[in-house]
């Protein structure tokens, strides 16, 4: 089957852009297929996601770029800048060599919004895009530019959330 590789974009300030793409991922998987997700701005393998890859998905990668701890907007630590740039490097080597069917960059959108990468690397990642590659970017403040080259945009709104009744972040929800 000759498959159409897409640029697939989960935006918006709801909660879930992460969690439609590992759903998307384990469907990919379900075909037969290989998928590569970089966490940009994340390091902890205390994610629920994180731990059902490692132990059930042998043929999904999951690579971490970031630190256990919130990035600062506007005052990144060097050590953010580094790792971010490193992802791109790493997003730029799997997109080229078209080995994996789904690259996913998680969080790409905040670590441009947040200044730890430039808008123009995203760009250049999608342009490196072999014909059967689909690559989902994630995260909330997608640029203009971003948007204009995805196939597919889904919108995440927040129209109600539990934090605001107090109800702290949970296992198997929030993480």
């Amino acid at each position: 089957m000759n498959k159409t590789g897409l640029i697939l974009l989960y935006t918006g300030d709801g909660k879930g852009k992460t969690t439609a793409s590992f759903g998307l991922a384990l469907r990919a998987i379900g075909h037969g297929e290989k998928v590569y997700m970089i966490q940009f701005m994340k390091g902890s393998e205390n994610y629920g996601e994180i731990q059902a890859v490692r132990k059930y998905l042998p043929g999904f990668e999951l690579v971490q770029k970031g630190m256990d701890k919130f990035v600062k907007k506007g005052d990144p630590d060097a050590e953010d800048l580094r790792l971010a740039w490193e992802g791109v490097d790493l997003a730029r080597k799997v997109i080229s060599e078209g080995n994996y069917d789904l690259v996913i960059l998680d969080e790409i959108n905040v670590a441009v919004n947040f200044g730890l990468i430039s808008e123009d690397a995203v760009l250049d990642l999608i342009s490196l895009k072999p014909d059967h590659v689909t690559i989902v970017l994630t995260g909330r403040y997608a640029s203009q530019k971003i948007m204009e080259k995805a196939d597919m945009i889904s919108e995440v709104k927040e129209v109600k959330h539990h934090y605001k009744k107090g109800i702290a972040a949970q296992p198997g929800i929030e993480y």
